[in-house]
């Protein structure tokens, strides 16, 4: 059986756009197709008129920068990790997106700094570390598509609000879709997708949907 069906939606150049709805709803799966993780089996997916399957899967991932809750940590230097986003970046630029990220004074404060190897699958730090070094990565690649999956989704509430604000500013500009299961994080996005069994059932802002949804509106009291 299919995990999405009869999806259609649009995302305007520039726009915020959330995808909510329960666990298992489908949400993830959008992430991973417009990533070109995987192919839809039908119907197709467009970036500026164009099927994404007729680009090279390289320019593509050029132009997407994701932050998902499972950020890929390399056995290597933190200099290395966040470059990952950038391998062309200068070392003052890796500097700067970690200081929009948050993160600087924990690597300059770290043993050997920028230099200091974080370690197989970043076992030494923390949630919040993890995601602020994937937000590093995603300043750095300063793509045009940002692509957030439950990017704050396994922090407390301090963390999260500090993540919150790097995002702010990674999101400025950009075409932005963020997959999240507090709806706190999204009731100032242009457009919500609201999900339900791998079908969308509803799309409206905010405002809209809290009026006429009862879905929505159970699954924003439930996180508040």
């Amino acid at each position: 059986s299919s995990v999405l069906d009869n999806i259609n939606f649009s995302v305007d150049a520039g726009s915020k756009v959330a995808l909510v709805g329960q666990s298992g709803a489908g949400k993830s799966s959008i992430i991973n197709l417009i990533s070109r993780f995987y192919d839809p089996v039908s119907g197709e997916i467009s970036i500026n008129k164009q099927n994404i399957k007729d680009l090279n899967i390289n320019s593509l991932r050029n132009n997407i920068a994701l932050v998902s809750q499972d950020t890929i940590i390399y056995n290597k230097s933190f200099l290395d990790n966040i470059k990952f986003g950038n391998l062309k970046a200068t070392d003052k630029k890796i500097k700067e997106a970690s200081k929009n990220a948050g993160i600087h004074d924990f690597v300059s404060t770290s043993l050997n700094g920028y230099n200091t190897i974080v370690g197989e699958g970043g076992n030494n730090l923390s949630g919040g570390q993890k995601q602020r070094l994937s937000i590093a990565r995603a300043i750095l690649k300063d793509a045009p598509i940002l692509l957030l999956d439950e990017a704050t989704s396994s922090l407390d509430a301090e963390t999260e609000n500090e993540i919150n604000k790097a995002l702010e500013k990674l999101t400025k500009n950009k075409t932005t879709i963020t997959v999240a299961h507090k709806l706190t994080n999204i009731v100032n996005s242009d457009k919500i997708i609201l999900f339900n069994k791998g079908k969308v059932v509803d799309i409206g802002n905010h405002e809209e949907l809290i009026k006429k949804s009862s879905l929505y509106k159970k699954l924003y009291n439930v996180g508040n």
